[in-house]
Order: C-alpha cells, then structure tokens, then sequence
C-alpha cells in the first residue's frame, strides 16, 4: 500500500488511541540503545544499590532527552515523511498529533531531563548536554553528511557510556570507551551497507539513511569496515588483557574475544547481498535491534558473551581467579 500523499493515511493508524500515539512519539522501540549505561558497573561487577541507581538514573535521563529528539526530528522532516509509503503513518506525520502539542513534548522531555541530570551532578549535566548538544548537530545536518554521519553515531554512543560511568561512579576502561566506539561505527556501516545492497528493492523516499546511501559505495564501505572490524578487535583484546593495560579488572576476560570475533563476521555475512537469503525482509538487515533477536547465532553469541563476563566477574569477586 502506498500512502505518498498526506491524505491517504490508513484508517488503522487514525483508529489508534491518542494514549498509544503520544508514546509512540517518543519511540521506546529505540530506548535500547542507552543500556549502554549499565556497562560500566556490570563489567567492573559494582552491583550495588548506588552504582545500580545511578545507571537507572542515567539510563531514564537519556530516554527523556533521546525521546525528545525523536519528536523534533520527527517534526523538521514532516513533509518528507508524508511522502513516505511507511512513515507518512507516523502520528506527527498523519497529523493526528499536532505540531505545537508535539513541540511543547519535546521541550518540556528535553529540560525536564536536563533539570534533573544537573541537580544530581553536575559532571553528568554536562554528559547530557555534550549528548544533545551532537543530537542536535547531527539532526541538522550531519546525518546527511558522508563519513561525519557514522563519526556522530559513534560518538553518541561514547557519550552514552561514559554519563553512566559518571552516574554510577564507576570508572569506564578507555580501551572499552574505543571499543564502544569501534563497535558503534560497525553497525552504522553495515547499516549503510545493507541499505545500499537494497537500495532498489526499497523504497527510499524520505528515509534518513537511505538518503544519504546513494553517495557511498560498496567498495569504499567495505574498507571502512575492515578498518573498523580490526580496531573493534584489537581494542577489545586490549581491554580483556587485563588491569595491566588499563582495561578489565581481570585478563581471564580474554576468554571472551572469540565471541567478539565471531559475533562481528556473522554480521558481515548477514550484510552480504546473498550471505543470508533466509531473511524475506530484507530491511531487516538494516535494523541492528532485529537481528539480534531474530537471527540466532547473533542472538546466542551476544547472551554467551553476557554469561561468560558475569561468570568471569563472579569467579573473581569469590577469589577463585585473580
């Protein structure tokens, strides 16, 4: 079904409860991606009710804040969304959400967000400021800009992590702040790459990633991930060598590097234009989330990974290991 004009939205959307619509602006589906709060803590196995708390704490102000551009982005890109086969349903897109209801959200998220994270520390005020301050940069702008759009995801992510470290008081690795990093580029390349594999079985129109797709090549995606696959590694196994070099609190966390190296080329394979034929939708390949859960050795490996650090850290903090 294709919805190119405003007014063609489906009925199933104008159906929907006005409750449902307002969460749906602030896109929780995508609330995942600040988990990354929860590491710095997790891997130095400081579980406690303080560190704990704080990575909440950061986790929620990161929601507000994210939330809060999901909504403005949504609203600067309205009438190319209204031309999108899929998005045009969206509830600012549709209209059933209005423009100054949905800015009045966005600002009340973003200083709501802000007031708490500067009360509670000032460091972390500043994380969150320096987070929204790439968000707006990015939605400006960058993320149609080659090589700097990847560069901003990367650094979100960076950002992300380390206002959890601050929340938490938990020091974060600089090796494991590159290998977020690292990793953050990869998935935003193999994204661009999936979508350039199926630029002409998708249609693009009004989709962020798609619009900048044309202006990258194959080949030249393929260097950019063989750099970025050999830092993500390098940098991981410096991490899990141990606190010698700055890194995990114990360098039995070594163990752990084949599921990295594992988990990053079945990725590269599941982006490959015939790697993973099993996949009907082949959007899937752009959507890291999706993959995750819906491809199983993607799936396993991430939970094997999670497993073998938490067994790692229990052993040490018993004594058994040093």
């Amino acid at each position: 079904m294709n919805c190119r004009s405003y007014s063609r939205v489906t009925k199933s959307v104008a159906a929907s409860s006005s409750q449902l619509l307002y969460i749906k602006i602030l896109k929780p589906k995508l609330w995942g991606k600040n988990l990354i709060v929860f590491a710095p803590p997790l891997l130095e196995f400081s579980i406690n009710q303080e560190s704990m708390g704080g990575s909440l704490l950061a986790f929620i102000l990161l929601c507000l804040t994210s939330s809060s551009f999901y909504i403005l982005n949504d609203i600067v890109d309205i009438e190319f969304d209204r031309q999108h086969s899929i998005k045009c349903q969206r509830p600012i897109a549709a209209g059933l959400i209005s423009i100054p209801t949905a800015l009045t959200i966005a600002l009340f998220l973003l200083a709501l967000g802000e007031l708490i994270a500067w009360r509670f520390d000032p460091k972390v005020g500043i994380f969150l400021s320096i987070y929204a301050a790439l968000q707006v940069a990015y939605n400006l702008g960058i993320k149609r800009m080659i090589i700097l759009d990847i560069g901003f995801v990367a650094a979100s992510f960076v950002i992300r992590a380390y206002l959890g470290a601050e929340a938490s008081e938990v020091p974060l690795s600089p090796w494991f702040a590159v290998y977020i990093a690292m990793l953050a580029m990869f998935l935003a390349i193999e994204k661009r790459k999936a979508a350039l594999n199926n630029l002409q079985i998708i249609e693009s129109a009004g989709d962020d990633i798609l619009t900048i797709t044309p202006f990258y090549s194959y080949s030249f995606l393929n260097r950019m991930e063989c750099a970025t696959t050999t830092i993500t590694i390098l940098t991981y196994g410096l991490w899990s060598s141990g606190p010698k070099l700055q890194g995990a609190s114990t360098s039995w966390m070594l163990i752990t590097l084949p599921f990295i190296f594992y988990g990053l080329f079945r990725y590269q394979l599941i982006s490959e234009p015939q790697g993973f034929v099993s996949y009907r939708d082949l959007k899937l390949r752009q959507h890291p989330g999706k993959i995750l859960f819906q491809d199983k050795g993607i799936f396993f490996t991430v939970m094997s990974w999670i497993i073998s650090c938490l067994g790692i850290l229990w052993l040490k903090h018993q004594g058994l290991i040093n």
